[in-house]
């Protein structure tokens, strides 16, 4: 933060709040991924586009970073022994893996961290789900082995026990819809509610951005020479988690895995000082995520890296090292271990008084009010903010994860 900036600690989210009418929600995706409507903001004026029409808008030299991560089927919705249905969100694996890519390749049994759905009915004893593999009937019993505040424990055991995980929640499971949309996951949302190039299981919610890209505007990226880079960010269910701190210093910010490949991070690198667009908000994340992980690496060449960026640290350490140091510090790393990937894990919460590092727009939906993402949208494009959502209400784009895009470009390069 500079001297006049904002201590996002202590603002109030209720000054980042919107009436948003309830028939503005998209509560079902268009016919055509690239026919939604694109709003672009560039250095203060609003035109209106359809996103078919993103690749030529975008600026000269830019490069664009996908979040390449795919929903999961993580609802399961099992019996009590009385026949009473009892819904389980998976949220994150606790044993025998913690790490995400070994739990979904888990055979056999598994424990993970649950939110429960009609919990009170289920007092004790396992609840089972039947379902088919390749035509043949497996069964997934869940058990509750412990009760924390908000969320419990579930073990879950199934047959054949040869079965990874991934497989069980890919026949077993639904589609976890944001809540807002309130109702049930169809075939429809099986395809639509993934990007076309959504390659790593794991998360459980669409990076809802990338939704409205088609094979025919990434081919148009392709013949217009737009080069692409791909981070993954596996989403959690903390992105609907409402803020309900009187101010932003009491906000638990989620944390969320990512991973970033060496070739990635090298083309990030040659690609300064151009423009670096993310697609979405957790593309953004990830790539400012990976300017503090780096900076981490610079200022303390001889610690053990944590890999862990936590919500505040921008705001604690106004670190004076260039985006290409910080960098250059990540490939090393990796290279000096033997490494291809960078993993780890952020909290990083962007808001007014964040001074951005990699990146110089955005490519993302409308958000709910009161949300860290609308904090984020007003981090990047100042009081702005107020301009852009009610020009999108006056003239009728669509809200939320199934609605319309908008390409934000501030009004000068960010540093």
């Amino acid at each position: 933060m500079t001297p006049t900036s904002p201590d996002p600690r202590q603002l109030s989210i209720h000054d980042f709040t919107y009436q948003l009418p309830p028939a503005r929600i998209a509560t079902e995706p268009l016919a055509d991924r690239d026919q939604s409507r694109l709003l672009l903001y560039r250095s203060g004026t609003i035109t209106d586009y359809r996103f078919a029409q993103l690749p030529a808008l975008l600026p000269a030299h830019s490069l664009l970073v996908f979040n390449d991560t795919k929903v999961v089927r993580a609802r399961l919705f099992a019996r009590r022994p009385t026949g009473g249905l009892v819904e389980l969100f998976c949220l994150e694996p606790m044993a025998p893996h913690r790490a995400l890519e070994p739990a979904m390749q888990q055979t056999g049994s598994c424990v993970w961290k649950c939110l429960v759905g009609n919990g009170k009915r289920w007092k004790s004893g396992p609840v089972t789900l039947e379902f088919t593999v390749a035509g043949e009937m497996a069964l997934l019993t869940a058990e509750r082995v412990e009760q924390g505040e908000g969320y419990a424990l579930i073990r879950f055991s199934w047959e054949p026990s040869t079965l990874p995980f991934a497989e069980v929640l890919r026949e077993a499971g639904h589609l976890p819809l944001p809540p807002y949309l309130n109702r049930a996951d169809t075939d429809v949302d099986a395809v639509r509610y993934q990007t076309v190039y959504a390659a790593h299981e794991g998360a459980v919610a669409a990076p809802t951005a990338g939704l409205h890209f088609s094979e025919a505007v990434l081919a148009e990226l392709a013949a217009l020479h737009v080069p692409t880079a791909r981070v993954t960010l596996h989403v959690g269910a903390g992105t609907f988690q409402p803020v309900k701190a009187e101010s932003m210093a009491g906000h638990p910010m989620h944390g969320e895995p990512i991973s970033v490949t060496a070739a990635t991070l090298r083309q990030l690198l040659d690609h300064l000082p151009h423009p670096i667009i993310p697609v979405g908000t957790t593309s953004l994340r990830t790539l400012e995520s990976l300017y503090w992980l780096g900076a981490q690496l610079v200022q303390l060449p001889t610690a053990t890296p944590t890999w862990h960026v936590q919500q505040w640290q921008p705001y604690e350490n106004q670190a004076e090292v260039s985006v290409s140091e910080a960098l250059r510090a990540l490939l090393h790393h990796l290279e000096s271990t033997g490494s291809d990937a960078l993993h780890a894990t952020t909290q990083l919460l962007i808001a007014p008084g964040y001074r951005f590092r990699l990146v110089q727009g955005l490519i993302t939906n409308f958000h709910q009010p009161e949300s860290t993402l609308l904090l984020l949208v007003a981090a990047l494009i100042g009081p702005d903010w107020r301009h852009v959502y009610t020009y999108a209400l006056e003239h009728d784009y669509r809200f939320l994860s199934y609605g319309d895009s908008s390409l934000l470009l501030p009004n000068q390069k960010l540093d």
